[in-house]
């Protein structure tokens, strides 16, 4: 099969296409003939070796994907944390969802990691409620633009996007935040109050890391939460002073995709089956939807993570393996 492979840590040029021999599922897993796979920023961690969970050396990238198995059910699966890269790929059983009919690709590969990843964050991180002030980070990517519709959905009072862009704070507004603010502004405290007229917010969904963090949990108001999920700038937040935290009653919580798998849900299984249960009823019920953010051929998958490192991109990418 054709796949792309690293065998050395480093940026987008580590990222070589090869032939390699299909994957066998073992007991308990799931091959799939690859439709897409998904491109996601932690992709660019995992082949420099600085993401959360260490890679090991050869390492085919790739953490998601959709297609059909052999008895002919479209699925959608979480990998091994690698894999995805490729014409056919191994997923465990337990991670791998039945793709209800009316949903595309780009929106079940949508809905398994960023989707997942926004619900958590707003159901479990930080246990959202109706008339809150929500600030969505990077609000144009793949699981801002889902965040901005399930805060709106579940009744924050207010949404406060931020994006790098003048088309991305476009794209926030039209999924429904309230305002869009520039997330190069100097002093983000001040632009997050401005933005929420005068006044701090309650919840603050961010994978940026640096001063955006540092100043968005100075922004919180008295209860206010802060959901740490990423650090998309590779710059480290200062340390969090718990005094202060003690000080303004506020809140700071990390996520882990990974942790819903291992999290039981009575009714559904795990956590991850029950948010996926839900968002997948809100697309065939038309009350969400996934942002296209472009799609790459095996070929051009260098080209992918230097957009996604360089943040021009907005919304889901994909990667056809056919190509």
């Amino acid at each position: 099969m054709r796949a792309i492979q690293i065998t050395e840590f480093g940026g987008p040029e580590v990222l070589q296409q090869v032939e390699l021999p299909d994957p066998v599922a073992g007991e308990g897993e799931v091959l799939i003939n690859v439709s897409r796979a998904g491109l996601n920023y932690a992709d660019t961690h995992q082949a420099e070796n600085s993401y959360l969970a260490k890679m090991e050396l050869p390492l085919v990238p790739g953490g998601e994907v959709v297609g059909t198995t052999s008895d002919g059910r479209r699925v959608v699966a979480l990998t091994k944390n690698s894999g995805g890269y490729a014409e056919k790929a191994v997923a465990p059983a337990l991670t791998t969802f039945d793709v209800p009919d009316g949903v595309d690709d780009l929106t079940a590969l949508s809905l398994i990691v960023q989707g997942a990843t926004a619900w958590l964050l707003l159901r479990k991180s930080t246990h959202m409620e109706a008339g809150e002030t929500v600030v969505v980070h990077a609000a144009a990517g793949g699981v801002g633009t889902i965040a901005v519709q399930l805060a709106k959905l579940w009744g924050a009072g207010r949404v406060i996007a931020t994006a790098s862009s003048e088309d991305k704070r476009k794209l926030a507004l039209d999924l429904g935040a309230d305002v869009a603010v520039d997330s190069r502004a100097a002093d983000m405290t001040a632009a997050l109050k401005e933005a929420n007229g005068g006044r701090r917010v309650d919840v603050v969904l961010d994978m940026t890391g640096g001063a955006v963090t540092d100043q968005s949990l100075v922004a919180l108001a008295p209860f206010g939460r802060l959901a740490f999920y990423g650090m998309a700038s590779r710059e480290r937040p200062k340390p969090v002073d718990l005094g202060a935290l003690l000080v303004h009653s506020t809140a700071v919580a990390g996520m882990w995709l990974p942790h819903a798998l291992k999290v039981r849900d009575a009714e559904h299984g795990t956590l991850a089956h029950r948010a996926m249960a839900e968002l997948f009823q809100l697309v065939v019920d038309g009350k969400l939807k996934a942002v296209p953010g472009g799609e790459y051929g095996l070929g051009e998958v260098q080209q992918a993570h230097e957009d996604l490192r360089s943040r021009k991109t907005a919304g889901k990418l994909l990667l056809d393996p056919s190509r």
